[in-house]
């Protein structure tokens, strides 16, 4: 066989810009990515940041085995409502998992191996989890009600990771807020949701790429330890941050983040044989797109921005597995995003409306 007179003589169209994106309508670009091995047998369990869920809610739409772990009770008149307190959005009822501190800390605690010293904040007489305060929009009446219901979650959460096959997981921030005495990061800035901001207590984070690598390929190795066979999908989220605690403007902060985050997921991905990644940040975010699929605050992906890029995410041997069509749509099915609290009123009101009559929803002790 003939040595080709350069190396590029050998790549396939998708490797050339002009053939496979400047020649094209962006609606007809293929083979953006090479699909990992998936069938609807594999458990599939989510977590990440607001993004995450699209993915979930499709897999689960086409007959895909998602894990939902932690079902709702049935007090809800709705699945739509029960969004609202935590329940069907990812695969355990953890609320966002905005940074890679979060998902090990999150595993360790899970294991026994790690307990926050900061676990319950409180707001206007009522408690809240402080590592997932937005999934309980009224609170609890005590601390111990609160432990409690923290020890059955991280049950469910256990045999989530001892039982998946494929863990999904969208990579969204870098920023995050962590106790100064034992490094703990939270899902939301304390005082945002409930609790207290405290500078002598509480630092600013921005994540580096060699802390975010460190974190991702300790978790993998935490989590083939308790589930040898699992397999790891990374996306990066291509919504903007609603805002940064850094000095920069808004729109350079996200720059950062996204590149960071997109940069180790990559090399994750090129690294180990188990882990891949989906480009659901490209297919929305890259400049071709003309940002046709945002709205127009130019930070939330419209619908049809969804519906685009599951048609990529289900193609080739996926679309045969899963079926091309049959789209989930989600306008009825609210993303729950902590991060969104940053640009909206704390007060009490805020967080009070959405509360099914007047129960506390999943106040009963583990035991009940």
């Amino acid at each position: 066989m003939a040595t080709p007179s350069h190396p590029y003589k050998t790549q396939p169209e998708r490797a050339f810009w002009r053939a496979s994106v400047g020649s094209r309508h962006y609606a007809d670009l293929t083979n953006m990515w090479q699909p990992m091995p998936l069938v609807k047998t594999d458990r599939i369990a989510t977590a990440g940041s607001c993004f995450a869920q699209h993915i979930g809610n499709n897999l689960a739409a086409r007959g895909a085995a998602f894990m939902d772990m932690e079902p709702p009770p049935p007090v809800f008149s709705s699945a739509s409502e029960a969004r609202k307190w935590g329940y069907g959005v990812f695969s355990c009822r953890y609320g966002n998992v905005y940074t890679t501190r979060q998902l090990i800390q999150l595993f360790d605690e899970a294991y026994g191996t790690r307990t926050p010293l900061e676990r319950v904040w409180e707001k206007d007489g009522r408690f809240y989890d402080a590592l997932r305060a937005s999934v309980d929009p009224v609170g609890q009446d005590s601390s111990k009600t609160v432990l409690a219901l923290r020890a059955r979650h991280l049950a469910a959460v256990r045999q989530m990771f001892a039982e998946l096959d494929v863990f999904v997981f969208t990579l969204g921030l870098t920023e995050g807020w962590e106790s100064i005495d034992d490094g703990t990061m939270f899902a939301a800035a304390p005082g945002t949701v409930a609790g207290t901001y405290d500078p002598k207590r509480h630092v600013f984070r921005n994540l580096r790429a060699a802390e975010i690598r460190a974190d991702m390929l300790a978790f993998w190795d935490r989590l083939r330890e308790v589930n040898p066979g699992a397999r790891m999908l990374l996306t990066v989220s291509p919504v903007p941050l609603a805002a940064t605690a850094t000095e920069n403007h808004v729109l350079v902060a996200t720059t950062y983040s996204k590149s960071v985050l997109r940069a180790v997921a990559g090399e994750l991905a090129e690294d180990v044989s188990d882990i891949h990644y989906f480009p659901s940040y490209e297919i929305i975010s890259a400049h071709p797109s003309r940002a046709v699929f945002f709205e127009p605050d130019l930070r939330n992906v419209s619908q049809f921005g969804v519906d685009y890029v599951m048609r990529h995410f289900f193609s080739g041997p996926l679309a045969e597995e899963f079926g091309a069509g049959g789209l989930r749509k989600e306008n009825d099915l609210e993303l729950i995003c902590d991060e969104e609290k940053l640009d909206q009123s704390t007060d009490t009101g805020a967080f009070t409306s959405h509360a099914p009559h007047t129960a506390h929803v999943g106040v009963a002790a583990p035991d009940s």
